[in-house]
């Protein structure tokens, strides 16, 4: 069977008409006095004009009249981003902007993350408890945890700096967390790769590059994994093998659930797979070690 493909200049053609009324939408929910600009004869639709616009991202009005009309004029992305600032987009709206458009994403605003936990993050953790649970950056940073996740782990989190609350960088630079996983060979590797496909829409990104250049600076193995390859993978339920001094190996079932928008925090959550693994949870509850 042979299956059909869309030809590219017809979805390019549709993206272009979408770029036009998303361009459209926007324009025309703008309130006019509210961006500071003065009023000048009556309106006869919602929201700015089109040569509003054009003024406020400095380009010319027909060529963003094609623009939004959908025809072929291949923007830049430095215009792109002036008429995403001209129309008060979110870096969201910014980059379905690109996508429609065909450019980069590279030079996309990130979304600022909220900084700290809600108190219904907390008590979703806390009442997760026994299952070992944590909230984490596509990064790999932890940004919140329930007792359970620190027994599990072997790690105190409270002691420990906040920039040195990373999945990698722990595994990379504290004996404890790294003792607790089975499979340790295989883990690095498995590391270097979820990096390499996370980091790839955040290239030059400040924030990611620093935290690249950290796991090369205490791991000459990462940084030599990381040049010599080109893995990539996402982040994936599994089951996952781990190792205690006292309970010995045992296996988990890893569980992501991702927050709005898809590509912000997520959730992860161990849960039993048997009989074992209940007594395990319920053996780190009690004795916190």
């Amino acid at each position: 069977m042979t299956l059909m493909t869309e030809p590219v200049s017809s979805l390019q053609d549709d993206n272009r008409k979408q770029l036009g009324a998303f361009l459209r939408a926007r324009r025309e929910s703008l309130d006019p006095q509210r961006l500071g600009l003065p009023r000048s004869g009556r309106r006869r639709t919602p929201g700015l004009r089109r040569e509003e616009v054009a003024m406020l991202a400095d380009v010319g009005v027909t060529w963003y009249t094609w623009l939004e009309q959908g025809r072929d004029v291949n923007p830049s992305s430095v215009v792109m981003l002036a008429v995403a600032k001209a129309l008060q987009c979110t870096a969201t709206e910014t980059r379905h902007l690109f996508v429609l458009a065909g450019l980069p994403l590279g030079e996309v605003p990130q979304q600022v993350p909220c900084e700290g936990i809600s108190e219904g993050t907390r008590r979703l953790l806390d009442t997760l408890m026994p299952k070992p649970a944590s909230i984490q950056k596509p990064n790999f940073d932890i940004v919140a945890w329930n007792d359970s996740f620190g027994h599990l782990m072997g790690v105190d989190f409270n002691a420990i700096p906040e920039e040195d609350r990373n999945c990698i960088y722990l595994f990379l630079t504290h004996p404890a967390w790294r003792s607790r996983l089975g499979k340790r060979a295989d883990a690095l590797p498995i590391f270097v790769s979820y990096f390499r496909a996370a980091m790839a829409e955040h290239r030059g990104d400040p924030q990611w590059e620093a935290k690249l250049a950290r796991f090369f600076a205490v791991s000459e193995e990462f940084e030599a994994l990381w040049h010599q390859g080109y893995d990539v993978r996402g982040v994936e339920n599994q089951q996952k093998l781990f190792t205690h001094p006292q309970l010995g190996d045992f296996y988990l079932q890893q569980m992501y659930w991702y927050s709005a928008p898809r590509n912000g925090s997520r959730l992860l959550v161990y849960l039993p797979v048997d009989d074992e693994g209940e007594k395990v949870l319920a053996w780190l509850a009690e004795n916190h070690d």
